[in-house]
């Protein structure tokens, strides 16, 4: 391949105790037994594929590729998507990246692994006592006046208890991991790890792309997820940021307990209050919803500029109307930080947008992006112009739900499929430009389009990037952060739905 011999030896060795450290930190069994599963899931997706009339497609779309022809990304992707599933938490876990990463990965594993669904049987409840009782040093009744046995959640990675405080008597949620899965997710991200390396030895073109960047940076992150500390940090950085800012009028996170949690166990005060979209039950809470929505959108966005990190998950269900009238900003496992390049680039496109500019939304895009060659604003622009018509035609859902007790209620829901393909819309337009967008900003963007359809559910006539009242930092507005509480507006009209 052109290396000195001396420079292959060099990285020969640096493999090898790559791969050494892979294996000590998973342990040797894991890689057996994790290559059994595999072997099982591949045996189970493969008899799928041949039930369906799949498996020939897909074979000939293999071979045509390798020829140089066109790869049927779409059977490909849904085929991945569930092996994926039954390979376990890591590979769900890798699915939600894929689908959370439109910059990184083609539109069609986009749109596909948005299926790929973090819902798992419960893990019964010995092992989860026993896990509590191991990290904390101590049995479960000498922490908690009573625990409940019957999970409120259950995901791939942990699943979550409603629990008391034995010190306190205050009612918190308990987040425990469940069992085995820290060797399972060492030895599969090892492995895909070691993988790449090996291709990049192999290969050395490989090293000029990012691909073992990437899958580096994976397996750091969601190793990183193990650890529940971590996410008990991002708590207490938020809630620091809150308390400087003078916003815990208008917002609150929920208080961690750092005697009651460990590596594998997250103890954190329980929210009470309802989802975002809950129009009958916000209005219990808040005799102004518009206002409601804009303290949630202005403590929100004085993050990205001010805090050390900002919540990248700002889905319904991580955000709360609290009892109190509050907005509560809940599960912190996923945040996200923006260099200030980037940053001031998202500043100059909003200010754009909000004056309908699309030159100018190009030449910050363009200002953001990599690229390898002079990209071409104009164009960009006409591109731009289309995006912007399908963002005003997006549509809302109206979602009718039974309760316990034979009523009816009525919330209006965010089409996760049309923000998905919006974000998609982006990301198709700058690459066919020749734009390579960051990871940041596809995450910034997917969290504006949430504000956006709350926007249009909760307060239609207002305008963010407009209003005096909202401070999203573009357009030279910069209200103070201890005003953004006062920023109130007055109460809109009442929004029914007949059912």
């Amino acid at each position: 391949q052109g290396l000195r011999p001396e420079r292959s030896l060099e990285d020969a060795q640096t493999l090898l105790n790559d791969i050494l450290e892979v294996v000590r930190s998973a342990g040797p069994q894991a890689g057996a037994v994790r290559s059994f599963q595999a072997a099982q899931a591949g045996l189970l997706t493969a008899v799928d594929l041949l039930r369906d009339g799949d498996a020939a497609k897909l074979l000939n779309s293999l071979n045509s590729f390798s020829r140089g022809g066109q790869l049927d990304n779409e059977l490909l992707a849904r085929t991945l998507r569930t092996l994926f599933q039954r390979l376990g938490p890591t590979y769900v876990k890798l699915g939600q990246f894929i689908a959370s990463s439109p910059t990184l990965f083609p539109e069609a594993y986009v749109r596909e692994f948005q299926k790929c669904l973090d819902e798992t049987p419960e893990t019964p409840f010995r092992f989860i006592e026993q896990t509590v009782e191991k990290e904390l040093g101590r049995p479960l009744s000498a922490v908690f006046q009573s625990f409940d046995r019957t999970p409120l959640a259950s995901a791939s990675i942990a699943q979550v208890h409603a629990a008391v405080l034995k010190s306190t008597g205050e009612d918190v949620v308990v987040k425990v991991q469940k069992p085995g899965v820290q060797k399972v997710l060492q030895a599969d991200l090892g492995f895909l790890y070691i993988a790449a390396r090996l291709l990049e030895f192999l290969n050395p073109d490989v090293s000029r792309t990012s691909f073992v960047d990437l899958v580096s940076e994976i397996r750091f992150s969601m190793l990183g997820e193990l650890d529940f500390r971590q996410e008990l940090q991002n708590m207490e950085v938020f809630r620091k940021f809150l308390d400087e800012n003078k916003l815990n009028g208008v917002a609150a996170v929920p208080t961690s307990y750092p005697e009651a949690s460990a590596e594998r166990v997250l103890t954190m005060q329980r929210f009470y209050g309802v989802p975002l979209l809950d129009l009958d039950g916000i209005r219990k809470y808040s005799a102004n919803p518009e206002a409601t929505l804009i303290s949630a959108l202005n403590v929100w966005a004085l993050s990205v500029r001010e805090c050390d990190l900002f919540h990248a998950d700002v889905h319904a269900g991580n955000l709360l109307v609290l009892q109190d009238g509050r907005v509560g900003f809940i599960d912190f496992g996923i945040v996200g930080r923006v260099p200030t390049n980037i940053w001031n680039a998202v500043e100059r496109l909003g200010v754009s947008f909000a004056s309908n500019d699309s030159l100018g939304m190009a030449t910050a895009l363009i200002s953001m992006g990599a690229t390898d060659a002079k990209v071409d604003a104009a164009r960009l622009a006409e591109d731009i112009t289309g995006v912007l018509s399908r963002l005003r035609g997006l549509e809302t859902e109206v979602l009718v739900r039974g309760r316990g007790d034979g009523s009816v209620t009525a919330e209006l829901g965010v089409n996760e499929a049309q923000v998905t393909d919006l974000v998609l819309d982006i990301i198709r337009v700058t690459d066919s430009n020749g734009l390579k967008l960051p990871r940041e900003f596809a995450l910034l963007v997917k969290q504006g389009l949430y504000f956006d359809r709350y926007t249009k559910l909760l307060a239609p006539e207002l305008d963010p990037l407009r209003d005096e009242r909202i401070n999203l930092g573009v357009g030279g507005r910069r209200a103070s952060a201890s005003d953004l509480g006062s920023q109130l507006p007055p109460a809109s009209p009442t929004i029914t739905i007949d059912v």
